[in-house]
Formats: C-alpha cells, structure tokens, sequence
C-alpha cells in the first residue's frame, strides 16, 4: 500500500514553513550587518556551515537555532515570533 501524499506529509525542505526559516534566517543575519564568515566565525564553526543552513542543505536543531540567534544578537523568542507570524500568513490550499 502506498503512503498517501498529503500536503501535510511532504518533506520539510519542501514544505512552506521552511522556506520561511530560511529566508528569515538569511535575513536576519544581513540585518544584524553580518557576511557568512562573520557569523561562522562567532560560532566557531567554519562558513560552510552557515552556507549549507541557509540553502536548506543542513537543518538545524532547535539548540542550534537558539545559538545562531545569539551570535547574530537577535533575541531566540523575537526570532521564533517573528518566524510564527510569517507561518501564520500562509494560506493553505491542497496540491
């Protein structure tokens, strides 16, 4: 039996949401007047790092999310509001 392919199951990097974090965590880091190596370079991880989350090539999890929110000197729960608040402007509609 074939899995259904509801809108709802499709991978994350497909789904609207992340495309949302993705964008809201390049912007923010351009806000915060920062290139990559900048960044990378206060997390102490090399730029690939930087690169490869924001392409949508790596995800990050939730403690490292809250990392890349303090070296960016963004508050953690401005930046989880601010994401909420894109999510919720979506409008959805089945495939």
């Amino acid at each position: 039996m074939q899995p259904r392919n509801n809108w709802w199951m499709r991978k994350s990097i497909q789904h609207p949401h992340q495309f949302i974090l993705l964008n809201l965590l390049r912007e923010t880091r351009k806000q915060a007047g920062l290139r990559q190596v900048e960044l990378s370079d206060r997390l102490r991880k090399p730029q690939s790092f930087v690169s490869k989350y924001e392409i949508g090539e790596r995800r990050l999890d939730l403690v490292e999310l809250r990392e890349v929110c303090s070296a960016m000197e963004v508050s953690f729960s401005d930046f989880i509001a601010q994401f909420d608040e894109r999510c919720s402007q979506l409008k959805y509609s089945k495939p």
